[in-house]
Parts: structure tokens; C-alpha cells; sequence
């Protein structure tokens, strides 16, 4: 029975460690899930997840509800001055998501800038989210 998330897992890290810097709301829904399920949602480390995941939106948004197993909530103009906060090593995976999904593209960008490998932009972000019905978290919860 583990040998089938095993293998999910590693399937989904092959997808993500491909060239693209994009990844659909669904595959980040999955991770979510089996985050759930493994009890990795009290920000993890970054060996038992395998990824860290960013909200780059404001203070304010992340109250108002963010995906769960969110990690860090780091508004996209201050990733350059905090991105060392994250704690990952450059070839270490990172999805970032927004509310549409333009500031956590510039945000990917300014990690790749910084010299991270693995970064990766949720394709919609919350919207494309909340718009497939997925489970929201909220602060203190």
C-alpha cells in the first residue's frame, strides 16, 4: 500500500523537476493532499515534504485564506530581502502562488534570479484554486 504514494510522489517531483516553471493548481492540490495525509502540515522539513510552499500575496490576503501546508507567506516585493528566511538550497524545489498568478511569476522569477533552480509558479494560483473547489486554510487553524 505505501509502495502506490511512493510512487505517486516520485512521479509528481519527475513532473516538477522538468523545464517548465509552471505547475497547474491541480498537481499542487495533490501535494496538498498527500501532505494532509502524511500530517505534513505544521511546515515540515524540507526532507519529509520535498518542496516549500510560498504565498507571496499581502499579509492581509493570506488572512482572508491560503492553500494548506503554505510554509511561508512572503509578500512578492520583499522575496529579494527575505528569501533567505525560506531555507531551502538552490536546487531545492519552491512553489510560489498569488491570487492570479503575475506576482508569484515575478517572484519565481526574482528567486531564479537569486540563483534558485527549482522554482515554480502555480498556473492560476488561488484563483484557478478556489475556481476547482479545493479546501482553503486559515490563519490559526
Amino acid at each position: 500500500m505505501m509502495q502506490r504514494p511512493a510512487v505517486f510522489i516520485l512521479s509528481l517531483v519527475l513532473f516538477l523537476a522538468g523545464t517548465a516553471t509552471a505547475v497547474p493548481a491541480y498537481h499542487s492540490y495533490l501535494l496538498t493532499v498527500h501532505q494532509l495525509r502524511a500530517g505534513l502540515t505544521k511546515a515540515p522539513s524540507m526532507a519529509k515534504k520535498g518542496f516549500v510552499l510560498i504565498d507571496v500575496r499581502s499579509v492581509e490576503e493570506h488572512a482572508g485564506g491560503f492553500i494548506p501546508g503554505t510554509d511561508y507567506n512572503i509578500d512578492f516585493r520583499e522575496i529579494k530581502a527575505r528569501h533567505r528566511e525560506i531555507g531551502a538550497q538552490p536546487d531545492e524545489h519552491i512553489v510560489v502562488y498569488c491570487q492570479s498568478g503575475h506576482r508569484s511569476n515575478l517572484a519565481a522569477e526574482t528567486l531564479a534570479d537569486l540563483g534558485y533552480t527549482r522554482v515554480y509558479n502555480v498556473t492560476g494560483s488561488m484563483n484557478a484554486w478556489l475556481e476547482a473547489g479545493f479546501p482553503v486554510a486559515r490563519p490559526g487553524r
